[in-house]
Formats: C-alpha cells, sequence, structure tokens
C-alpha cells in the first residue's frame, strides 16, 4: 500500500539542515523504521549517533542518498558497467558494500574498507536526501532494542537530542538487505 509523500515545510527542512550543519543529528522515517541520520562526513555528528545508539565503532554505518551522484564522493569510482547494476536495485531496499573513498571517516565505515549506500525505495527518505544531502541511516533505537516507528516513540526515547521529523514509515517489516557488491555475498 503506498502513501503519499509527506514532505516537511520549508521550515522545518531550514532547521534540518542547520540541525547537521552543525553537527547534530535527526531523525526520519524509512521503508522499515525511523532513522537516525546525520553529515556523513561530520565526525562530531557520527560520534553522537554512535553514542546515542550506544553502538559499537567497529560496525559501521549505512549512508543513503537520493541519487548515484550523491554517493560518488563517498566511494571509489564505479564504472558505467557498475552503476548499471546498482541501478537496476534502486531505489529499492538493497543496501551495497562499495570500496570507500579516502574522504570517508573511520567512524562511518567501521573496521571495513567498504561503505554501506543505498538509494532508498522511500519516497519521503529520498526527499530528504536530495534536499538535505547524503545521510547516516541507522534505525531509531538504543542498541539491541526494537526498531522505533513512528516520530512520537522516537521523541519519547531520545527527546530533544535529535530533531525529528514528521512522515510515515514504509510497509517493509525488515531491515535492508545488505549485498557485498564485490562478491554479490548477501550479509543480512
Amino acid at each position: 500500500m503506498r502513501f503519499p509523500v509527506h514532505i516537511p515545510g520549508a521550515a522545518l527542512l531550514r532547521r534540518a539542515r542547520a540541525r547537521l550543519k552543525a553537527g547534530g543529528v535527526i531523525a526520519y522515517p524509512t521503508e522499515s523504521c525511523y532513522g537516525i541520520g546525520c553529515d556523513p562526513l561530520n565526525a562530531r555528528a557520527l560520534r553522537r549517533v554512535i553514542a546515542m545508539k550506544g553502538r559499537p565503532n567497529h560496525k559501521g554505518l549505512i549512508v543513503i542518498a537520493a541519487s548515484i551522484e550523491q554517493l560518488r564522493p563517498l566511494v571509489e569510482p564505479l564504472s558505467r558497467d557498475d552503476e548499471a547494476r546498482l541501478m537496476a536495485h534502486w531505489p529499492g531496499p538493497v543496501t551495497f558494500l562499495l570500496p570507500a573513498s579516502r574522504r570517508v571517516l573511520p567512524l562511518l565505515r567501521g573496521r571495513h574498507r567498504t561503505l554501506a549506500v543505498r538509494i532508498p525505495d522511500h519516497a519521503e527518505a529520498r526527499s530528504l536526501a536530495a534536499v538535505l544531502g547524503p545521510l547516516v541511516s541507522t534505525s531509531a533505537n538504543p542498541a539491541g532494542q526494537v526498531s522505533l516507528k513512528s516520530a512520537r516513540a522516537c521523541r519519547l526515547t531520545f527527546g530533544e537530542r535529535l530533531l525529528t521529523l514528521p512522515g510515515r514509515v514504509g510497509g517493509r517489516r525488515a531491515p535492508s538487505t545488505i549485498i557485498d557488491f564485490a562478491s554479490g555475498r548477501v550479509l543480512r
């Protein structure tokens, strides 16, 4: 079932942009739950996300984008054939591990040489990335707890530590599939 796309108003988008630029954190709806996001190139913001979740530093985080163009600065150059292979799955609930560019911070990629990236099959999340730029996308929940499914649940759990954007979570029950692009191995 498709729902109408809800894009936050201009004032709320300005607040979100300012929060991200200042190294802050936002929450927003994705395909299966609310996600916690930040600027993927801001070390202070990445530390905040990891601390809020109580997540180990070595795991790495996912980045969502509105287009492959937004991902290019974060990954090693891709051939046209590789881009075509990716776009056969995107937008969609498939996260690929691609070789990370040198500018990607270790906090973002964890102990890996790859970066987990996705163009989501959730119009609101994709629209936010189009307006705000690529976003970290990790489930909105403390590590080991159930993923949050509403803006209200995010506000109750995290309070003012993050700016929670309104919207509707997609219909997926499971998080995105994660595939190592080089080997084709499904990791989740």
